[in-house]
């Protein structure tokens, strides 16, 4: 789509706010114990965990095997944290004696942010470590299973550097009907087939807002029924809606949990998730999207109660992080709190079984969720990383109907004739009247801004996404909502970058690696004919590509070039920055496979936004060839090397806006030889490095070990010599 238009200003500023320390999490185990403490590591002895006046206190009588064995969740989910917002940990303890060595997390089963932080006191002193979340909401992670006696925990707390947000108006989801379960379920709701409800899948499944599931009902008729199986597997039905033994003028959710499988037998009741409630919302919540859930809850017997969010409907796990541990008692209670959503999602789980193995029956009443009112439309927030303009979100430009196009709506970001105000970076959202629920609601564009007038580019959903702007500048954005398309236009600023050749670098590079060390699989330890485990590795041989610059997490680019090698091999690839590897990034095509033929690769790749293990990052800096999984020594080729930003339409014309590495020269390739850790450029002789040395370990000049009857120029030792 291509629209034309007169181009027209709005006068926008966008000034900084005073930051203030604001207190996210706080917590004294000094009155709650062990009641914050989630999941724990199986070998730790439920005895090992007390608590009393003097805080919470883990002992540990010996050292184990491996120190992150000793391991447990301090704070189970319970942290409002926000991704790429910088956090402050501050936590008081003490030892028994000696130094604990804690391995800190705080995130979620699938990323965080982490710190070691060694406890050396017999007296409580306060600790603290610092670092950008990584995950929505998060909980506090912590291994020191190396360590012998007992560590004790006075105080948590968990603040970042802010501005206090604007009050809000609460306003309930539409469409959540029967929470107060004074209705019956429509009929096809409670339809069963031989007894089983076989409806929950079905397109009608918005409709109900309240969810059970009990061992030995119910059950998935393709699978056995026995409960102790591990095949076994239960389907959620509407949950029964009793009259509260309470109140007979009041109606409840109820579970009832009569079967509980023998934990030694490994089936379905051994798990948390064996039986469960779950509240549903009518629609799906967005990433992001700030919720407030309440409920009036009460068991005939006390229990605690995990909880979980899921993806859709009540099926479909998400994330450990639901609204954190329900405490039940015989008494009805009312539960009320905000949440942030991780992902995209429809419902909150309870997780009945937990550590509860004896029958009980909960019961629920008064389901609700809750949405922020906020102002609804396009917003634009935006801020220069250069010269300090921060983002201000409650004055984020709210985007107007365009007079030359009415299904077409603009803003302007920075003013006319106002260097000061330029800015290098914009948040769009949807939604405007609270930072979390702004960032929560943003979109993403597709391909490259340009700044020119014909460049419409699609967009998404793209929840805390910051687009970087081509160029410092007052930049006018338009918005044609129906088609999800957006237009970037620099009104003044510094020069836009001009499309430019993509360009092939020729260099002909030739990795020779050396034959390695069998690895641990290959060759694994046999203590009792005094055989060690291999210690080679598939990185033991590696070459390396280096980008011209630091590339921005979600940049997309395409890596080209020809490969092929003296005898059939396969590789391995990782991003890498700075701070090693990130995580992995591609195979070769043909299954991974070099040999002989020269063949091409080309692939459109983008630049993660985090580690394998779900940590943020802030760019990559480097991809990794491993060409050291198979054991021989082996010549690799590498040649017509291409790597460029994608464009779809520049790239058809042997376009791009810029091309990550130099068109000559081998500056941007490096390799490394044998096992270690040193990377070198390209053209410098490499002393070789292998995890076997000795006088009577031997390599060509192509770095292929030989026998120690190989006549002429040889490297030993890392030295050149001849042998005759």
């Amino acid at each position: 789509m291509k629209k034309l238009f007169t181009l027209l200003v709005l006068m926008t500023c966008f000034l900084g706010t005073n930051a203030k320390e604001i207190e996210d999490y706080a917590v004294d185990f000094t009155q709650k114990g062990t009641s914050t403490i989630g999941w724990k590591d199986g070998a730790i002895q439920d005895e090992w965990i007390t608590a009393d006046a003097d805080g919470v206190h883990f002992y540990n009588p010996e050292a184990m095997a491996n120190w992150y064995t000793y391991q447990l969740w301090l704070v189970g989910g319970n942290i409002p944290t926000e991704v790429d917002v910088d956090y402050t940990v501050t936590f008081v303890a003490k030892v028994s004696t000696g130094t604990a060595t804690v391995r800190c997390k705080i995130g979620d089963w699938n990323g965080g942010f982490s710190a070691n932080v060694d406890v050396s006191s017999t007296e409580y002193q306060e600790y603290t470590f610092t670092g950008k979340a990584a995950t929505t909401g998060a909980g506090f992670f912590i291994q020191f299973g190396d360590y012998v006696g007992t560590l004790s925990f006075k105080s948590f707390k968990v603040t970042h550097e802010g501005k206090e947000e604007k009050p809000v108006e609460w306003i309930p989801v539409e469409g959540m009907v029967n929470g107060d379960a004074e209705s019956a379920w429509p009929a096809w709701a409670l339809e069963t087939t031989g007894g089983i409800n076989a409806n929950w899948r079905g397109e009608r499944t918005a409709e109900i807002c309240a969810w059970g599931l009990t061992m030995g009902r119910n059950y998935d008729d393709q699978c056995p029924a026995d409960i102790n199986s591990d095949s076994y597997r239960a389907r959620p039905f509407p949950a029964d809606i009793e009259v509260d033994p309470k109140d007979p003028n009041n109606h409840v959710f109820a579970v009832h949990v009569t079967q509980i499988a023998d934990i030694e037998g490994g089936g379905e009741g051994s798990v948390a998730w064996s039986n469960q409630f779950w509240i549903q919302s009518p629609k799906t919540f967005k990433a992001g999207t700030q919720v407030k859930v309440s409920f009036r809850y009460r068991a005939d017997n006390a229990a605690s109660v995990p909880t979980q969010m899921h993806k859709i409907y009540p099926s479909n796990y998400l994330n450990s992080n639901g609204v954190g541990d329900v405490d039940f008692t015989s008494d009805w209670q009312t539960f009320e709190k905000e949440i942030t959503w991780a992902e995209d999602g429809w419902s909150i789980a309870f997780n009945l079984t937990n550590s509860n193995r004896d029958p009980n029956v909960y019961y629920f009443d008064d389901l609700k969720f809750e949405l922020m009112k906020l102002d609804e439309g396009f917003f634009a927030a935006a801020a220069n990383t250069t010269t300090g303009i921060e983002y201000d979100f409650d004055t984020a430009t709210e985007f107007e109907v365009d007079p030359n196009d009415p299904e077409v709506v603009y803003a302007t970001v920075g003013t006319v004739g106002n260097q000061d105000s330029w800015v290098n970076e914009v948040m769009i959202s949807t939604v405007r009247g609270n930072d979390k629920a702004f960032k929560g609601a943003t979109i993403k564009p597709s391909g490259t801004i340009t700044g020119t007038d014909d460049n419409w580019l699609d967009f998404v959903a793209g929840s805390n996404y910051k687009i970087k702007l081509p160029a410092a500048g007052v930049w006018q954005i338009f918005i044609a909502p129906e088609d999800a398309q957006i237009l970037f236009m620099q009104l003044e600023g510094d020069a836009l970058a001009q499309p430019v050749a993509i360009v092939t670098n020729e260099e002909e590079i030739v990795i020779n690696a050396v034959e390695r060390e069998p690895t641990s699989q290959e060759q694994p330890a046999d203590e009792e004919a005094g055989i060690p485990a291999g210690t080679g590795a598939t990185w033991d041989n590696q070459f390396f590509i280096f980008a011209n610059r630091k590339l921005n997490p979600d940049e997309v680019t395409v890596l080209e070039f020809d490969y092929s090698a003296t005898k059939e091999a396969r590789s391995t690839s990782a991003w890498q920055n700075e701070n090693g590897y990130v995580t992995g990034a591609f195979n070769l095509e043909g299954d991974n496979i070099f040999n002989t033929e020269v063949k091409h690769f080309k692939q459109t790749l983008t630049v993660p936004a985090k580690t394998w293990q779900g940590n943020a990052i802030d760019g990559i800096t480097f991809i990794s060839f491993d060409l050291a999984c198979i054991k021989d020594a082996n010549d690799y080729t590498f040649t017509n090397i291409k790597w460029y930003l994608a464009d779809e339409e520049l790239n058809a014309n042997n376009q791009t806006m810029e091309n990550l590495i130099s068109a000559t020269g081998t500056s941007n390739f490096k390799k490394k030889i044998g096992a270690g850790t040193e990377i070198i450029p390209l053209g410098i002789e490499n002393v070789i490095n292998t995890t076997t040395t000795g006088s009577d370990v031997i390599y060509n000049l192509s770095g292929q070990r030989v026998s120690k009857d190989y006549k002429g120029i040889v490297i030993k030792n890392g030295k050149k010599v001849i042998q005759k």
